[in-house]
């Protein structure tokens, strides 16, 4: 039997819910315009947020890894409202016929895109989350209850205040966006809400992805802990390889796409200490097998024996390890026993090569001299994501506006009846 909701959440749901309904009945320049009209609000109280945003960043240790996903700068701040204008600009992933078909007894069947309706997301110290996700369901005709982390509790509660002010002003029920308090009762109450909430989509660890997927009772995408490895192949070009790498794992440490695991053939261990060379401008800890320990020692500075707990691992930090292998086979069964099936990529000139890793490798993005950085909805052309999904279910990889509708059937005729 499901649990019962408190009536003030029930009621924020069913407010929710409505919400939906209003979205739903306008047109796409509209949905459009209150878009644009929250983008320029963004930029126009940049200040209160970034105010807000101190008060959180206070609050957290500046050696935490989340620290850098929660802070706010003016560039970060235009690159969100620049982010939400480019989903306004997106054609709507509403009403988007996929399939037709005529049956024999003159019945028109055709497959059309529709709103989820009430989308849920949770998430952690990332403030960013709020306008992207906002963003994403408005333009894909559905209203939105956010559940944001403590850390980021200031931020989320100014950014949310001024998406709902828009909404007033543009005449757009501000139920539009609900966001819930950040407390494990809310938590709760979201997972239980069957009928009102349509879907919940976790962003954060593994940890929150685990609780979520596990106490729900409302049907889940899985989206956010991403242990990602790439593969140095025998046949690897080491300024390719050093490029990679550097970017994969240091442009930003604490984002899912970011480098854990650097795998590498035994046969190219003499070139370990050049494709890591650059990593110790940026301190990067090494924690490297017996064997890429040998090939490091004396040559890099920030270096440490691996256990096995360092595989598998999703660091968020400025720390990575290595595994040798033997042979491109051991390496995509290593990937695929140790990833989270978010972003792997190889680095090699045999294409015969890369080609069994791009079919083997089980993950939502398969890279091929490329860094896993890219996986990201902008870099796919998608506009903002509402994160990457690592499921095989209805969505896999990033999540952008075509991911976060569903569709329905839609029949006409002339008065067939069934015999």
């Amino acid at each position: 039997m499901d649990k019962p909701h408190t009536s003030s959440q029930t009621l924020d749901f069913c407010k929710s819910r409505r919400a939906a309904e209003h979205i739903a009945e306008l047109s796409d320049r509209r949905n459009s315009g209150v878009l644009l009209a929250v983008a320029d609000a963004i930029e126009t109280r940049s200040t209160e947020l970034l105010d807000a945003n101190a008060r959180d960043l206070e609050r957290m240790d500046e050696s935490d890894p989340k620290y850098d996903r929660l802070l706010l700068t003016p560039e970060r701040i235009a690159a969100i409202a620049s982010e939400m204008r480019a989903v306004a600009a997106l054609p709507s992933p509403v009403g988007v016929e996929l399939e037709r078909r005529q049956r024999p007894n003159g019945m028109l069947i055709r497959k059309v895109t529709a709103p989820f309706g009430v989308i849920g997301v949770i998430y952690e110290a990332r403030p960013n989350v709020t306008f992207d996700v906002f963003a994403l369901c408005f333009r894909a005709g559905s209203s939105v209850v956010l559940k944001g982390g403590h850390q980021a509790a200031d931020t989320n509660r100014k950014a949310a205040a001024i998406i709902r002010d828009v909404l007033k002003a543009e005449g757009v029920d501000p139920e539009a966006l609900c966001l819930m308090p950040d407390t494990h009762e809310a938590t709760a109450a979201m997972l239980e809400a069957r009928g009102l909430i349509d879907l919940i989509i976790p962003r954060g660890g593994r940890g929150l992805i685990d609780f979520v997927r596990e106490n729900a009772r409302v049907p889940v995408i899985e989206t956010g802990a991403g242990v990602c490895h790439t593969y140095f192949h025998t046949s690897g070009d080491i300024a390719t390889g050093t490029s990679i790498i550097l970017n994969a794992k240091t442009r930003r440490v604490s984002v899912c796409n970011a480098l854990d695991t650097l795998v590498i053939d035994r046969s190219r261990l003499a070139v370990l200490p050049a494709l890591c060379y650059a990593l110790a401008d940026k301190q990067v800890e090494i924690y490297a097998d017996e064997e890429a320990y040998q090939a490091l020692q004396g040559a890099y500075p920030y270096l440490h024996h691996a256990t096995e707990e360092d595989f598998g691992r999703e660091w968020l930090d400025y720390k990575m390890s290595i595994h040798t292998v033997a042979d491109l086979g051991e390496a995509i069964e290593f990937i695929n026993a140790h990833g989270s099936r978010h972003s792997e990529s190889i680095v090699a000139e045999n294409k015969e090569a890369s080609a069994e890793f791009l079919r083997c490798i089980d993950a939502a993005c398969v890279y091929a001299n490329v860094s896993t950085a890219f996986t990201d909805g902008a870099q796919f052309g998608l506009g903002a994501e509402i994160g990457i999904s690592t499921q095989k279910l209805h969505a896999r990889g990033p999540m952008g506006l075509r991911e976060i509708v569903t569709y329905k059937y839609l029949i006409t005729g002339a008065g067939q009846t069934r015999p």
